[in-house]
């Protein structure tokens, strides 16, 4: 099932995703984020694609709230979870910053993730207890793991509160930051060791389901601002702070915790 989930996901970006990037007019839905003409193509051929590898309802990002709930009520013992263009103001920007997602979840949970960056042709995977991979190679790609101080982190500050935005500007505990727009892509460096931590403020279902996959499959720890169970939190508004490995995770959540 994962090589053809590969498959399909590297079709649909090569077929429906790059021929119309730079080239697609952007639009806006009611919460205010963008879309365009791709978003649309690139979710009605994965949904095409996938049920036909496993015919499971479909849950993408570029439908009506109403209608994802449905679905993710219908499917508790298997449920594709897609994001078409996570990253579509870099993708109508020209900046090479996004990917498609796929995750598939049972009762609540991931099961199967992939994640795939078309411009650097960066494939990233997992299967439940069978650890994560870049492009054929294990995850982490990067062994060493510096202390707190010394990281790299990914964080989104405008989707943090202004005290912890304002703490981590004046007195960061890292020793860089970046966030670069596309939250299911921040997963994957923060799993390939790319990032050391990562924070985010609130993530959507499609947002997560695959990368946090493949994070935990490549050793790391995650958890929210509000409980330190990832999975037990807001299913449609969650919070993410993680890190590559347990040890750092620990630190990391704690200095959040005192800080915010």
């Amino acid at each position: 099932m994962l090589n053809s989930v590969i498959e399909a996901v590297k079709t649909v970006a090569q077929v429906e995703i790059m021929p119309r990037y730079l080239k697609v007019a952007r639009q806006r839905k009611s919460d205010g984020s963008m879309f365009t003409e791709a978003d649309i193509a690139s979710q009605n051929a994965l949904t095409s694609a996938l049920v036909k590898i496993a015919d499971y309802p479909v849950l993408g990002e570029e439908m009506p709230f109403e209608l994802q709930k449905e679905l993710w009520l219908a499917g508790g013992d298997g449920l594709w979870c897609i994001d078409p263009i996570d990253g579509t103001s870099n993708f109508v920007n020209g900046l090479p910053y996004f990917a498609v997602s796929v995750a598939l979840m049972r009762q609540g949970r991931s099961v199967l993730g992939v994640v795939y960056d078309p411009v650097a042709d960066e494939m990233f995977y997992a299967e439940a207890g069978k650890r994560a991979f870049l492009n054929g190679t294990q995850l982490p790609i990067k062994e060493y793991v510096p202390d707190l101080c010394h990281c790299m982190a990914g964080v989104d500050f405008k989707r943090i509160s202004a005290r912890l935005a304002q703490q981590l500007a004046s007195a960061p505990p890292y020793s860089s930051q970046r966030n670069f727009g596309a939250s299911t892509l921040d997963w994957c460096y923060t799993a390939a060791g790319r990032f050391d931590v990562y924070l985010h403020g609130g993530q959507k279902l499609w947002d997560y389901a695959a990368g946090s996959l493949i994070l935990e499959e490549s050793g790391g720890a995650v958890g929210t601002l509000n409980r330190p169970d990832f999975w037990s939190d807001d299913v449609w508004q969650r919070s993410v702070v993680a890190a590559r490995n347990v040890d750092l995770f620990r630190a990391w959540h704690a200095w959040i915790m005192a800080a915010k």
